[in-house]
């Protein structure tokens, strides 16, 4: 579902200023542009706001502000305290998990940019958030381009390697509160119900966690990936693609499990620092 922000097409800048305390020039029309307004309108000098402290810093009327509250309130984003409201454990949440992201982008890419120029393979770094795989990077160079991802992408967990090589680690009964619906189908190789995706998943383990996607995702693509495990969990996987024949073929699965192998536990050592750190 995309969500625009409906912005009056001669209305310039819809904010003017800076800081928490700038008020608009016109009127957010959106109700995503109100919602934005009233969480930046807190600070570390000011925590805690009234309704009435939040009318005047974003310039909405109190009765829209009130009706915005009630609803962040109720999704996390904003919760009750003494005097008024402050920032609820939602932004806490995402801010946490975006630092932990970047911590594994940090400690893996190189290991993933080196092993892409080793096989002349398309690589990538995932971690799993639901049913789908959020890629955290990409490698390759122009070889990279046959590969329709991006950097902070997705694709559904169950017709990827990346997705399968992490779903595997969780016990089945997760996986099975994901994946209630059937499954969407990409290409005629897609697993297509829960009860192929855990004969996949049974598989998988049973290779120590190597993953394959054969033409899953996309036709003439295949790719082989691995998890990295810090402290025992899989926190992410590493991949390599290429395509069926030519140039860039997907080599032999095992020799290609070998090469990622050794770098996901090489991943994996260098996460530990960062972690023990964050402890």
């Amino acid at each position: 579902m995309t969500v625009e922000a409906a912005i009056p097409p001669d209305s310039g800048e819809l904010w003017t200023g800076s800081g928490p305390a700038a008020r608009p020039a016109q009127p957010p029309v959106s109700m995503i542009e109100r919602m934005t307004l009233i969480l930046e309108a807190f600070d570390g000098a000011t925590p805690t706001l009234t309704l009435v402290g939040l009318a005047e810093r974003t310039g909405l009327p109190r009765s829209t502000v009130h009706r915005i509250l009630d609803q962040l309130i109720r999704l996390r984003w904003l919760a009750h305290a003494p005097g008024g409201y402050r920032l609820g454990t939602r932004t806490l949440e995402l801010g946490g998990l975006a630092a932990e992201h970047n911590e594994i982008r940090d400690a893996v890419s190189p290991l993933l940019h080196d092993l892409c120029q080793r096989t002349k393979m398309i690589g990538h770094l995932g971690v799993l958030e639901g049913r789908e795989v959020l890629f955290l990077d990409k490698a390759g160079g122009r070889c990279a381009a046959a590969v329709p991802t991006r950097l902070g992408g997705r694709m559904p967990a169950h017709s990827t390697a990346l997705g399968k090589a992490m779903l595997a680690s969780l016990e089945p009964s997760i996986v099975d509160v994901s994946f209630r619906d059937r499954l969407p189908q990409f290409t005629p190789r897609t697993l297509g119900d829960r009860a192929e995706l855990h004969r996949e998943l049974t598989r998988t383990r049973q290779r120590q966690g190597v993953a394959v996607d054969n033409e899953e995702s996309l036709p003439g693509i295949a790719c082989v990936a691995v998890p990295i495990r810090s402290r025992g969990a899989a926190v992410a996987a590493l991949s390599l693609s290429g395509r069926i024949g030519g140039e860039q073929a997907v080599p032999d699965t095992a020799r290609l499990a070998r090469v990622l192998v050794e770098a996901a536990h090489e991943a994996g050592r260098s996460l530990l620092p960062r972690q023990a750190r964050r402890c």
